[in-house]
């Protein structure tokens, strides 16, 4: 097949990484088994930064952008995978080390690849995406550790409104927990509300630096923030509590102190969605599908055609987006 196709491509200006639009066909696609029409993409904050060139995400040039893609299987030299099937693709390198999403055709691996859940479309899956299968992997993390429990103690998801947190939020109080919210954007309680959270924090009273051991709050926390942040939840968590960590929004540092962990027994849960092996993916969509309500998604998300990225892309890095961004890369 000949024919052309649009797809986001980071290049080499003058040694630095630059986004933009290029034409390519099937013939320029990676050499892997199995070649999957891609329906949609989805927008994440490591996205943003990668075509903003405001972090040096691709790791080699040429390289088609987009971290997620949910699409339909054309092609298949691999017994897993037939013409037909409906698969989600999160992580694995796409974007950075791999070609990703920003394409109307890619080629893959066939271990990198997820049987999409039944109860999702392609949209939907990509109104997840990775900040919502994380979101995932964050409270099966937590739950698995034993920390938290429904109808238990508080739960706490900082960086609420955005991707991460807003999925989190949705599938906590779904499951029957106690949601704080963690915000700094007041406009945004409404929405989260909406979502299921029960009480706010604003994100200045955990951006300050504070004492190694503070009053017990949280009986668990997802955190995708990081830095000053992650070290007041850590200090602030009930005693035998756990914080699911997984972004670094703030920073990485991680300015703590080892006190809660050996006089709170405080677990802190590293959360990785990158390179996590097939049973935590297929636990993750699992729980996503028996407790995501899918109406939310539509709260959650909204559509934007792939011509839109390169304004995308700043808005998510300066902090302008709310939700998810699911990107038709058809558009």
């Amino acid at each position: 097949m000949s024919d052309s196709f649009r797809a986001m491509m980071i290049t080499d200006v003058e040694g630095k990484p630059k986004a933009g639009f290029a034409d390519i066909t099937q013939a320029d696609l990676p050499e892997h088994e199995v070649l999957v029409e891609i329906a949609y993409s989805t927008l994440n904050y490591k996205d943003g930064l990668a075509l903003s060139g405001k972090g040096r995400i691709a790791r080699r040039r040429p390289m088609v952008a987009g971290i997620d893609l949910a699409g339909t299987v054309v092609e298949s030299a691999s017994p897993d995978w037939v013409p037909g099937d409906k698969v989600v693709v999160n992580g694995w390198g796409l974007s950075e080390t791999e070609w990703g999403g920003y394409s109307r055709y890619q080629r893959l691996k066939p271990q990198w690849l997820t049987r999409l859940p039944e109860e999702f479309t392609a949209q939907q899956a990509m109104a997840i995406g990775t900040a919502g299968y994380t979101a995932a992997l964050c409270v099966d993390a937590l739950e698995r550790w034993g920390a938290i429990r429904p109808g238990g103690g508080e739960v706490l998801v900082t960086g609420a409104a955005g991707g991460v947190g807003s999925t989190a939020i949705s599938l906590l109080a779904a499951k029957g927990y106690t949601v704080t919210a963690a915000t700094g954007r007041p406009e945004t309680h409404d929405y989260l509300a909406g979502l299921g959270a029960s009480g706010f924090v604003a994100r200045a009273d955990l951006a300050e630096p504070g004492g190694a051991l503070q009053k017990e709050h949280w009986a668990g926390a997802v955190d995708s923030v990081g830095s000053t942040t992650l070290a007041n939840v850590l200090a602030q968590t009930s005693y035998g509590g756990a914080v699911a960590a997984c972004g670094l929004a703030g920073g990485m540092d991680l300015p703590a102190s080892v006190a809660p962990h050996i006089l709170r027994g405080i677990a802190l849960l590293g959360i990785d969605s990158v390179m996590a092996p097939q049973d935590r993916r297929a636990r993750a969509w699992a729980l996503l599908a028996a407790h995501l309500d899918k109406a939310k998604l539509d709260t959650i998300a909204r559509v934007e055609p792939m011509s839109n990225l390169p304004q995308l892309a700043e808005d998510i890095v300066a902090g302008r987006i709310r939700g998810r961004v699911v990107i038709d890369v058809t558009g």
